[in-house]
């Protein structure tokens, strides 16, 4: 392994870097749609570069644009490299911007390659012998190893000196351009010798010499004994002209007038204001979170400098109050009396609504003009502090008023641990995160310091920076008041702030404004409640329902060890690779990223058609997730006060607007089997009353008829028609009456793969049948319900055209993949783009239905 020197020159490829970061994962865009993924690469690299050479000098080179002297010596040069993508040119100047802006110098010269400038940087300083450090991914690079120049790839974290080069290519660094002459390149279009590759090249090279010595000598080549090596001094004679090419075009040219010196290599001091507007508009939320932070720690901090504390570029500027005596509480009171909107928040001592005892409130009434309200901090030496029962008898008139309008972030949660003091929250006018949410459900996320950050440009104080982290956490009421105060305060302030700046957004879209007050605003009480209410379990039913599970899983083991031949942890994913596909010698059906057989569900679906053990699998994953996520752990979850199982609904989660369940997911107990079913009858009502589940027939395809206005469709709908085998007479040419229960299955598959945006091949796959056979029956679809096809390419246009579909209401997903390069994120965003809308006004039909709390509990819980 190469040692890799203290303080070198560091030289960075960055047009190498730039293109190899453009096609790695991840592939982000920002809420503009704009491509970010490949700046996020280079600058990732730049600050892991920063923090392990920590520099006082390197250099970031670009290719200038334009043609170079290569040009002019071949014009075939790189005529086989395609145009730079689009989205791949949009993001040169903001990475270059970035750049600049850690304070790294950038260079790009015009007639030459970034390569040239690099070789001739670092020769210069060899010559000087000062250690040299290139960060490339280039392989034409190793040309420049010597004794003070070592290369370096921060995407593979590997190093290279001269000994290295040897190991990787089988020659030392002097021979690298003879070796990449030989050889050519098809991306540069060098041409090189025709038929000569790594094997060949390096027994010339290792048997002869370079490309002089060989051409000096071809008939010497032909002993060598390699497959070719007899009509190699032909080529080489026919091909002189083409290697000696070939030689000069793979040679990096270590002459170029730079113009520039040591000096002005020099790192120098990051610009953080700069840096902060970059990450905003970027949306690198971590690294703006970093750029905000009161002292300068990151990887572009000054090298050699102690830690300078540095004030936010975004400061909030606030005047916050500690109430302690009920003069100082007469005073707020008055304030927020007469408020015309009053910022509120909770502190507790759990987030568990359910167990969460009131610790303190923040209030605020205008930007900047905020105050914590201690009731019951109950450390060593706590302060003096007005008594809970009293403050809440106080506010309980104000909290309760309609006509008083409040705001806050996640008031679901304020408004269940106030009702557990007999205060039912009313007024709840305005939702910091639901107005987020119903913006852009994909621009970030909801919680208060995503959202400073992303709409404020600053940096909250988090709870683990006043509580700690881990098993020391400690609880609210435990925190000193000096430290607890400032943090609550400034809770009520950013959420202030943050609703006029989201609320100036929505009123310039009124269907979002009015989604936001008629669909999700009234849901924050209506979801409270029915959180609070909970439900009931039979546990004694549950958990003589675990004991069989668990029986059964044992079976369903021993049955596995049996069909493999020897014991194994079935929960192993490598341990069942091994069984699968080296023992057992299965097909392998799909690799993980790492390139082993991947034992994915989906790939165990499809072996068990043929295959005892995959099916035997299956069942036992199925069986051993429905008892550690149900049958075990439900029983634990009864909250004791209400003899009741409580989850938390979750509004501002999904993109589509669908809801979501946390602690315990009860949307996801299967139904289409016995065993989850069983899991199901173990909910129950209390006594003299019943459950009652509401469901929509079809409702997503009756969107679909609606969006699209088929003919077909409506009338199918209008009549009463099962849906399904309307469409199976309708595809297969038959009359309703003789449909057969294959074919309306084979329609009903196709009725919802079309609503996914499934293809021909997932047809036929789901089917089993010719993808031939499948794309026959789709085009029959589109034959005989022309406007789905319609619909489909209308709204994909839309959205090409927009970033954006609709659902009916006016709620949006933002797919700003839509108009990628990348032929598989595309097909995604456009597949999405069809679907979105309709699972999206399911979504919102359900919400509208908010009055019947049944209706939707049950939707919950599908």
């Amino acid at each position: 392994m190469a040692t890799l020197p203290d303080q070198p020159l560091v030289l960075v490829d960055g047009s190498s870097y730039l293109y190899r970061a453009y096609y790695a994962p991840p592939h982000l865009t920002n809420s503009k749609g704009e491509a970010t993924g490949a700046v996020y690469g280079v600058v990732n690299m730049l600050r892991s570069l920063l923090k392990q050479f920590k520099p006082e000098h390197i250099v970031v080179v670009f290719d200038a644009k334009g043609k170079t002297f290569r040009d002019d010596i071949y014009k075939e040069y790189k005529a086989n490299r395609p145009s730079m993508p689009d989205d791949l040119r949009s993001q040169i100047a903001p990475l270059h911007a970035v750049i600049k802006a850690m304070g790294l110098p950038l260079v790009a010269i015009e007639g030459v390659e970034a390569d040239d400038v690099i070789g001739t940087l670092a020769k210069q300083a060899s010559a000087e012998n000062k250690a040299v450090v290139i960060s490339t991914g280039d392989k034409d690079m190793a040309q420049l190893v010597d004794e003070n120049i070592t290369l370096i790839n921060t995407m593979t974290d590997t190093v290279m000196d001269r000994a290295g080069v040897i190991d990787k290519f089988g020659v030392p660094p002097e021979l690298i351009i003879d070796y990449l002459a030989l050889m050519g390149d098809k991306v540069d279009n060098i041409p090189g010798l025709p038929g000569v590759g790594e094997k060949t090249a390096l027994a010339m090279l290792q048997g002869i010499g370079g490309v002089d010595d060989l051409l000096a000598d071809p008939d010497a080549v032909a002993p060598l004994g390699f497959r070719g090596s007899k009509t190699m001094p032909k080529k080489l004679r026919e091909h002189a002209e083409d290697a000696r090419l070939s030689y000069l075009l793979a040679t990096i040219k270590c002459d170029v007038e730079v113009g520039f010196s040591m000096d002005d290599m020099l790192r120098t001091e990051e610009d953080k204001d700069a840096l902060i507007k970059l990450f905003g508009e970027l949306e690198f939320k971590r690294w703006l979170s970093e750029a905000l932070s009161p002292s300068s720690n990151s990887a572009a901090a000054e090298p050699n400098a102690e830690a300078e504390v540095v004030a936010p570029a975004v400061e909030l500027k606030g005047e916050y109050e500690t109430i302690l005596t009920k003069q100082q509480f007469e005073e707020w009171f008055e304030r927020l009396n007469s408020a015309e909107l009053i910022a509120i928040d909770t502190e507790t001592t759990s987030l568990n609504y359910m167990q969460a005892e009131l610790v303190g409130l923040s209030f605020a009434v205008e930007a900047g003009k905020a105050a914590y309200l201690p009731v019951a901090h109950d450390y060593l030496d706590a302060p003096e502090q007005l008594e809970r029962d009293w403050v809440l008898a106080q506010l309980k008139p104000l909290l309760e008023d309609p006509n008083k309008a409040k705001v806050g972030q996640n008031l679901k949660y304020d408004a269940s641990v106030l009702a557990r003091y007999d205060i039912s929250l009313k007024g709840i006018k305005y939702d910091t995160m639901l107005e987020s949410y119903v913006l852009n459900s994909t621009i970030t996320r909801h919680d208060m310091d995503s959202l400073s950050l992303q709409y404020l440009q600053h940096k909250t104080i988090k709870f683990e920076d006043i509580a700690g982290k881990g098993a020391k956490q400690l609880t609210f009421n435990h925190i000193e008041l000096e430290t607890a105060a400032p943090y609550a305060a400034e809770d009520a302030d950013v959420t202030l702030r943050l609703h006029q700046t989201l609320w100036a957004k929505l009123e310039k879209e009124p269907k979002l404004k009015s989604l936001f007050e008629e669909v999700e605003l009234p849901l924050v009480s209506v979801l409270s409640q029915t959180e609070r209410q909970g439900v009931r379990i039979d546990s004694q039913r549950l958990a003589q329902h675990s004991l069989s599970l668990g029986e059964r899983i044992d079976g369903l083991e021993k049955q596995a060890h049996e069909l493999a031949g020897e014991p194994f942890n079935l929960g192993s994913p490598k341990q069942l690779q091994t069984i699968l596909f080296e023992k057992m010698e299965l097909p392998v059906i799909k690799k993980t990223p790492k390139g082993a057989p991947s034992t994915a569900e989906e790939v165990l679906q499809e072996l068990a058609l043929d295959y005892s053990l995959p099916k035997v699998i299956l069942e036992y994953r199925s069986l051993s997730k429905l008892k550690s996520t149900y049958t075990d752990k439900l029983p634990k979850m009864v909250e004791p006060s209400s003899g009741r199982v409580h989850t938390s609904y979750h509004q501002a989660v999904t993109a589509t607007g669908r809801f979501s369940s946390t602690d315990p997911n009860l949307q996801n107990i299967p139904i289409r089997h016995e065993e989850g079913r069983k899991v199901r009858q173990a909910f129950v009502p209390a006594d003299g009353y019943k459950l009652v589940a509401i469901d929509y027939s079809q409702i997503e395809l009756r969107i679909m008829a609606h969006l699209s206005q088929d003919a077909g469709l409506l009338k199918a709908f209008a009549a009463g028609e099962d849906i399904h085998k309307a469409t199976a007479a309708e595809v297969f040419g038959k009359e309703l009456e003789a449909v057969s229960g294959d074919e309306r299955r084979s329609a009903k598959a196709i009725n919802f793969g079309l609503i996914y945006g499934m293809s021909a091949f997932g047809l036929a796959k789901q089917l089993g049948i010719a993808r031939a056979d499948a794309q026959n029956y789709m085009n029959r679809y589109f034959e005989r319900y022309p406007a789905v096809l319609d619909y489909m390419d209308s709204t994909r246009d839309f959205c090409q055209e927009h970033g954006y579909v609709e659902t009916l209401f006016g709620r949006r997903l933002y797919l700003p993949e839509i108009n990628s390069r990348n032929g598989m994120r595309k097909k995604a965003a456009e597949r999405a783009a069809v679907n979105a809308p309709m699972q999206g006004t399911a979504a919102d039909i359900i919400k509208k239905s908010n009055d019947c709390c049944c209706s939707m509990a049950r939707y919950s819980t599908q």
